[in-house]
């Protein structure tokens, strides 16, 4: 069952127009949506003339919105870095802790662990509030990274609970040659060694989040009738099967009135079903131009998968 959609795309190809509207459309024939910006550079508020932040705000009848405040959620990620240490590694007096997640701020993948962290906490937190949680995703590259972290980070914490495993089996070895061997210190069970529980418990998290993608989540990639954003609408299929993560739809925006580009981007994408939006020459200047945008395929494809 979908409950989460994602709007996928390079900057400027009109995911938040898109979105928008179909969250918004979505709302008004009775279903309760949540619209999320995980764009640094928000502008979901001004699409709807409302200014957003963390906590939900209503932007009409059915409809919530909220702009994740990345900072915030970077600095509760290295919150929760800082505890875990302290809880968990003896050695932590020992090191300047506060020089070490100082580092950590700016260490690759932080950013991305930190946008992950807000999609579980919405996930969790308002998942059974509403029948669709609508996500505006950021440009593609940081998009693409906060997708592939659960994946990629499982392929270490696998790695590192096989380690522990070994280390484990070393100690149930020396003991059992010498039960009274004092170079054995620690847990030698794993139910009872704390690192190897916290491995555990980051792998499960890891799982989850993972699923959410797969499992959970309507993905659509945004592209307009230009070669470069096609390109980078491909780059985004072929990323995320790598990850065996599967895009639903295709979502040509912004196209011409003959439509004439679609052949081009449905041979592109030929197992995958391809929904126009025709270009408004006047734009979208608020709420009420968002019923305008033809996103009624797109529309009736999502919710025939929630």
């Amino acid at each position: 069952m979908k409950k989460l959609a994602f709007f996928l795309g390079k900057g400027g190809v009109g995911k938040t127009t898109i979105s928008s509207s179909v969250a918004s459309q979505i709302s008004r024939e009775g279903r309760k949506v949540l619209i999320v910006s995980l764009d640094p550079a928000h502008n979901l508020g001004d699409v709807f003339g409302a200014r957003l932040t963390d906590a939900r705000t209503s932007l009409g009848p059915r409809l919530d919105g909220i702009e994740i405040d990345l900072a915030a959620w970077v600095s509760r990620y290295l919150k929760e870095s800082r505890e875990e240490i302290r809880e968990n590694y003896r050695y932590h007096a020992t090191i300047n802790l506060d020089s070490y997640i100082n580092i950590l701020k700016y260490s690759p993948g932080t950013e991305e662990y930190a946008v992950l962290w807000a999609i579980e906490h919405i996930h969790r937190e308002h998942r059974e509030d509403y029948d669709l949680i609508v996500f505006d995703t950021p440009p593609t590259a940081l998009t693409l990274r906060f997708l592939a972290m659960p994946s990629i980070s499982l392929m270490w914490v696998r790695e590192l609970t096989g380690m522990r495993e070994k280390i484990l089996e070393k100690r149930q070895t020396v003991l059992r040659l010498n039960p009274e061997a004092s170079v054995v210190r620690g847990a030698v069970k794993k139910d009872e060694d704390r690192i190897y529980s916290r491995l555990s418990g980051i792998r499960s998290r890891l799982t989850g989040l993972h699923r959410i993608f797969q499992e959970e989540s309507y993905l659509t990639v945004v592209v307009n009738p230009d070669d470069l954003s096609l390109a980078e609408a491909l780059r985004i299929r072929h990323e995320l099967e790598k990850l065996e993560v599967r895009i639903d739809s295709v979502c040509l925006n912004k196209a011409p009135d003959e439509g004439a580009c679609k052949e081009k981007v449905e041979d592109s994408f030929r197992r995958f079903p391809v929904f126009t939006s025709f270009h408004l020459p006047d734009g979208v200047r608020g709420a009420e131009d968002l019923a305008r945008i033809d996103v009624e395929d797109l529309k009736n494809d999502l919710i025939g998968r929630t």
